[in-house]
């Protein structure tokens, strides 16, 4: 019998844990539909986390059927980033994508990735994603517009808007070799894609996007740590430092995408403060003060392009650690909010800050 020895070209990642309901539709919206040559250039790796319900036994016999499907498990619960390390020591394929499993991918993602890893050679493909609620409503991302009209394959420096775009693991297909020589790997904790994914987009040579829907993002299942108020989201600070770690040691001299680097972190820590579905309201002033330290901390010496209106404003607040006034804003927003249609909100918030921030996965929150 002849052996197939071929490396596929696309390897797949899907930590497992707790998703027993959704885990044969990410499997399938990943294997079905492909003809004979797709199929050969793509394999699965799924990472069993310890889950505490059935999705191991659903592993096995899945794989009995999709020979496509290898399963990695793990004998102890390790978190989201760290299992994506397990399963990234797995793979064989020339390209890597994270895909987590309470998601699911488009019919024909797959091909069109292909496809576009083929004709380009990236090191790092970019993709655009749905959210899709729980009612079955879609809503596009609003940092979206800004994967529309690059061609072929470009550098940071020539799309520097690129770095702006949603900051996961799962809307960028890696070419693992790149993967590897950047020495770049998951951390644990909760916005573990926050020190991975920006590091990718920074040092890539060859930035390819494929301008189509390729992700659907689950929103609203119980358990998600977008809906989960906890300490645990002091862990951003953490990311944040390993980011501007690397920042440091790798990009010393790249001072401008430091202080754009900066506005980033600052808008997205306003958003994940000001969020009452995640931060408990005993925790706001300490978290609060933690980013005002974090602005203190890291703020560009030849300053930083601060958004104008109220987000500048609240960068402000952060500046001087006012939370009494950062509170009496918050106050007046969540107001008007609540004022009937056609009065709109003077006390909007940059939504791109709002939802290219990193949103971790309902995987990480149950760990």
């Amino acid at each position: 019998m002849v052996t197939n020895t071929r490396q596929p070209l696309l390897s797949v990642v899907v930590p497992v844990y707790g998703v027993e309901a959704q885990l044969h539709q990410c499997l399938d919206s990943i294997l079905d539909g492909l003809d004979d040559t797709d199929a050969a250039d793509v394999e699965v790796v799924a990472v069993d986390d310890a889950s505490p319900d059935r999705c191991g036994e659903l592993l096995q016999a899945y794989a009995t059927r999709r020979p496509a499907l290898r399963t990695v498990t793990l004998t102890r619960n390790v978190g989201l980033g760290l299992a994506r390390n397990a399963g990234l020591d797995a793979v064989t394929g020339e390209y890597v994508w994270f895909v987590d499993s309470d998601d699911w991918l488009p019919t024909g993602s797959v091909t069109a990735v292909l496809g576009r890893l083929r004709a380009d050679r990236p090191d790092v493909l970019l993709l655009d994603h749905l959210r899709v609620h729980h009612d079955g409503r879609e809503e596009m991302d609003a940092s979206s517009p800004l994967l529309r009209g690059v061609n072929g394959c470009v550098r940071l420096t020539e799309r520097p808007a690129l770095l702006r775009v949603q900051h996961t693991a799962w809307n960028k297909v890696v070419r693992r070799a790149f993967l590897t020589d950047l020495g770049v790997r998951f951390y644990p904790g909760w916005y573990e894609d926050i020190p991975f994914s920006h590091p990718l987009l920074i040092a890539a040579e060859r930035i390819a996007v494929l301008d189509r829907i390729c992700y659907y993002y689950r929103q609203g299942r119980p358990g998600a740590i977008t809906a989960t108020p906890s300490d645990r989201h002091f862990d951003a600070f953490d990311q944040y430092d390993r980011l501007f770690d690397w920042l440091s040691n790798a990009r010393p001299q790249e001072t401008k995408l430091r202080a754009d680097m900066f506005e980033r972190m600052i808008s997205h820590l306003i958003v994940v403060v000001g969020n009452n579905h995640r931060m408990p309201a005993k925790l706001r002033r300490s978290f609060f003060h933690r980013v005002s330290a974090q602005y203190r901390r890291y703020r560009p010496a030849d300053g930083y392009p601060r958004p104008g209106g109220v987000g500048g404003l609240k960068h402000r607040l952060i500046a001087s650690n006012s939370y009494l006034a950062y509170s009496a804003l918050r106050l007046a927003h969540r107001f008007l909010d609540r004022r009937p249609p056609g009065h709109d909100p003077v006390l909007s918030t940059d939504p791109v800050a709002a939802s290219s921030e990193q949103q971790p996965h309902t995987l990480a929150a149950r760990r």
